[in-house]
């Protein structure tokens, strides 16, 4: 290589890296002043004089100067550097660091990492202390606490859930859900609910981890985070709520005990089938109270929170809950609680091995949602109004729910009698065929008369349609079915003596037997029981009339029944008092407040008891005279407290022999009177056909010795403004209606299915009674042999005669009217006789004149303690 090639020599440490180290030698104070060497080069107090000569040496070599300046310059930039980072006063938090140069000044050192997370974590648990001080346990939704009213019919089967709020529950105590439940639920939602503090982090984690890995799904959820959320907090799905929930669980897990949260979440949770609550749910799966299920129906249940549309074996909303998918969901769900039951130690292993051996406790179908429609408003609002009469109560109470109201109603016997209604109607009218038929109205009622148990009604044809409710008090007069109790009236208190002074006539009285005469014939003139005439109001003297204006001549007072004549029983109604014949009425059962104006015409049925309360009434004479008052509800509880229980209460209203004799003359009716369509072809019946003045109404009302029916039949539009009853000529193309007509075969209808069963036992046996008489317009035969008194024995086994040979022509409205309207006053203002099958007695005439029905559409009119303004209300 030649020379000039050769690089020059260089002294240790020189040349561009000595230039370097010496462009980044720390500083160490006060820079030194530069010194010149032999070359007149500046260098520092401590460089090398090695250093200095190369540094010459690259100078004076030509393409290194350029080299070298730029070294000299990198040099001084690096102590100007070195002079910026001189020591200055250390800061608390050195962020950005320091000692760091660009990007890396902003990444924390470990140490500020973890002061950072510390810190953090602090702050944390100082607020989550501060919140868990200031944050308030919430009261308890109201909806949550609203419970429905379940009501059961006689034989202990759900009838319906009414009342309370939009959800079906029924709150119970711990006590009442069965501890293999309570296990159930426990295991596979929140194994550690007994220790835990409200919230389980762990139970998070793992439910999670669960999840990510395809295994059974597992709440993370705590049992009172669940009853929180759903007791005191919105469903939202939040980052607030779900902080509420945290804090508010903690507390509540702090606060109260295990056993309330616990009962307070199964009473909470939704099962699916509209059931919210553990009793809804046991109802809603199984038909029994939750008291009464068994472990493994109990796993199945716990496996139904965990989402009732997938595990309702039933099927669900969506095709991923068709009944297949949640057969096999719900199974393989029940059969896991078991096990896990057993791993969590609150199941025997044998116990878990005989359920899994026994197989999958299948649940009910799911049952139609027990809504008011049909007659289950009635029976509803027929058991609401007695509870309210009846106890401490109170409706305003009543309608919070959570009562267990067991009825008298009998299922089947409300199912028969409104076939006999619907079959009747279907059969024989048609409203889109005769105007007529439009607005018919039926209602019904059956009574036991031992108990005084209401065991069927028949409100209307739909309680969500007609409000009404007609078994109660509708403003409907019976007319002929009254004349009983004028002659139970008859019996017990006697005719008055006409000849004895007025101050002494209750102590002048000679007690009637059935046998005793009267004039029957048509428009008699009306006497007082002292021979006087009776004036009307307009100073008219008052003629009663019978039905087609037939007379009958001398008639006993059987006859009179049978044939439903009217004049021998107003007049007889005149001779004992019409204030006597209220006192045998209200004794058998009637109200005051159904009872009308005490008139002539009383005794011929212008009062509008309920049809329940003619029932009753009728009840007391199949019963010989003991009475008591129907009821429709036996017992109330809630929370396994009883809150009522009714107690019987029974009244002599009559003397054995009265009520027996009266039962007596009321068979010929059927036997062989008016009521002829009523018979039942096994057993014994007594009875009375109704139908009264301008064919506004019509009654049957009968018994058996085990129950009293009565059917009535009226025209109302319920949907009118203004309403009133209307008449009934043309209804079903009969020329008129008549009790003896729909309401009779109606009740034979229903009572031929009731008593299906049922012993045919006989009435009592009736012994003569009072003495015969010859009353006001009898005359005394001589040579014709009167009418027997002695009763009648056992019923015909015939076919019953025609009540009459020619059976009159019905009146026409002109000819019925009330006595008292100044604008129609036939025969000197007379009160016009009803019919009944040519021979009934009722009549709209009195002083209350044509009745108004109770209510607009809007609800329950009349009725006392069946639901009506008499009704005692406490709010």
């Amino acid at each position: 290589m030649s020379e000039h090639r050769r690089k020059p020599p260089q002294s240790p440490g020189g040349g561009r890296a000595a230039a370097r180290r010496g462009g980044q030698q720390p500083p160490s104070g006060r820079r030194a002043a530069p010194q010149r060497g032999t070359t007149g080069s500046a260098a520092g107090p401590d460089e090398n004089p090695g250093r200095a000569e190369a540094r010459r040496a690259t100078q004076r070599s030509g393409g290194g100067r350029r080299r070298a300046a730029v070294g000299l310059e990198g040099g001084a930039r690096a102590a100007g550097r070195a002079s910026a980072r001189e020591p200055r006063k250390k800061r608390w938090i050195d962020y950005p660091r320091s000692d760091r140069d660009g990007a890396r000044r902003w990444v924390p050192s470990w140490k500020q990492t973890l002061g950072t997370c510390i810190g953090f974590m602090g702050l944390i648990v100082a607020g989550a202390g501060i919140a868990l001080a200031v944050v308030e346990v919430p009261n308890v939704n109201d909806a949550a606490e609203v419970e429905k009213n379940v009501y059961y019919w006689s034989n202990g089967k759900q009838m319906a859930v009414a009342g309370g709020g939009d959800f079906n529950r029924q709150i119970v105590p711990i006590t009442e859900i069965p501890v293999s439940m309570q296990n159930a639920v426990i295991s596979a939602e929140n194994a550690s609910f007994e220790e835990d503090s409200g919230v389980d982090p762990m139970g998070i984690a793992r439910a999670v981890f669960n999840m990510a890995k395809g295994g059974a799904t597992q709440s993370g959820s705590t049992i009172t985070q669940q009853y929180v959320k759903n007791a005191m907090l919105t469903q939202e799905q939040t980052l607030k709520r779900k902080l509420s929930e945290l804090l508010i669980s903690i507390k509540v897990g702090a606060t109260k005990e295990k056993p309330e949260i616990l009962a307070g979440y199964l009473n909470t949770a939704y099962y699916g089938r509209g059931a919210y609550g553990i009793q809804a749910a046991a109802r809603a799966y199984y038909g029994v109270d939750c008291k009464k299920l068994n472990a493994s129906q109990g796993a199945f249940l716990s496996a139904v929170l965990n989402g009732p549309n997938l595990y309702d074996p039933s099927g669900g909303q969506g095709p991923l809950a068709t009944r297949e998918k949640n057969y096999k969901r719900a199974k393989a769900r029940w059969a896991w609680t078991l096990k896990r039951e057993v791993q969590v130690n609150r199941m025997e292993p044998a116990e878990r091995d005989k359920f899994l051996k026994q197989g999958f406790p299948m649940p009910d179908p799911p049952k139609p949602a027990t809504s008011m429609s049909g007659q289950r408003g009635y029976l509803v609002n027929l058991a609401d109004n007695y509870i309210v009469a009846n106890s401490k109560i109170s409706k305003a109470r009543l309608d919070k729910g959570g009562y267990q109201i067991h009825t008298t109603f009998n299922e089947k016997k409300m199912r028969q009698l409104e076939s006999a209604v619907r079959r009747v109607s279907k059969e024989n009218l048609d409203p889109d065929k005769r105007e007529r038929d439009k607005y018919v109205q039926f209602g019904g009622a059956s009574v036991e008369p031992k108990t005084g148990k209401i065991v069927a009604i028949y409100g209307g044809k739909d309680a969500t349609e007609h409000y009404t409710n007609n078994a109660d008090y509708t403003g409907v007069q019976v007319g002929s079915t009254f004349k009983p109790f004028v002659l139970a009236a008859a019996m017990t208190d006697g005719r008055r003596d006409p000849k004895g002074p007025r101050v002494q006539e209750d102590a002048m009285r000679t007690p009637i037997s059935p046998s005793s005469v009267y004039d029957g014939d048509n428009n008699l003139t009306l006497k007082d029981y002292d021979g006087s005439v009776w004036y009307n109001e307009h100073n008219k003297e008052w003629h009663q009339r019978n039905d087609g204006n037939e007379d009958r001549g001398q008639i006993d007072l059987r006859t009179a029944m049978r044939f439903s004549v009217n004049t021998p029983y107003i007049q007889l109604g005149m001779d004992v008092g019409t204030d006597k014949v209220k006192e045998a009425a209200l004794a058998a059962g009637m109200t005051e407040e159904q009872l009308s104006s005490i008139m002539p015409s009383f005794s011929l049925g212008t009062s509008a008891p309920s049809a329940i309360r003619l029932a009753g009434s009728y009840a007391t004479f199949a019963a010989s005279g003991q009475q008591i008052d129907p009821y429709s509800v036996s017992k109330v509880e809630r929370k396994g407290r009883n809150y009522y229980t009714h107690k019987d209460k029974f009244a002599t209203a009559f003397d054995p022999n009265v009520a027996n004799n009266v039962t007596d003359v009321l068979k010929t009716v059927v036997q062989k009177g008016t009521g002829t369509s009523a018979q039942l072809p096994d057993r014994e019946v007594a009875g009375k056909t109704g139908t009264t003045d301008g064919n506004k109404s019509a009654w049957f009302a009968g018994y058996t010795r085990q129950l009293s029916t009565a059917i009535g039949m009226f025209r109302v539009n319920d949907q009118a403004k203004s309403q009133k009853f209307l008449e009934m000529y043309g209804v079903g193309g009969e020329k008129s209606i008549h009790g003896a007509s729909y309401p009779a075969e109606i009740w034979a209808d229903y009572m031929g299915k009731a008593m299906q069963g049922l012993p045919a036992k006989p009435f009592p046996a009736a012994e003569p009674i009072g003495r015969k008489i010859f009353g006001t317009g009898a005359v005394r035969p001589t040579p014709t042999p009167t009418p027997s008194d002695t009763p009648t024995a056992s019923p015909s086994k015939s076919p019953s005669e025609s009540p009459s040979s020619s059976p009159s022509t019905s009146p026409s409205p002109s000819d019925t009217c009330s006595v008292f309207d100044p604008r129609c006053e036939p025969n000197g203002g007379a009160s016009d006789g009803g019919t009944d099958e040519g021979a009934d007695a009722g009549t709209d005439a009195g002083s209350t004149g044509t009745p108004t029905p109770p209510g607009n559409g809007n609800g329950n009119g009349g009725g006392e303690l069946f639901g009506g303004p008499t009704a005692t209300r406490r709010e």
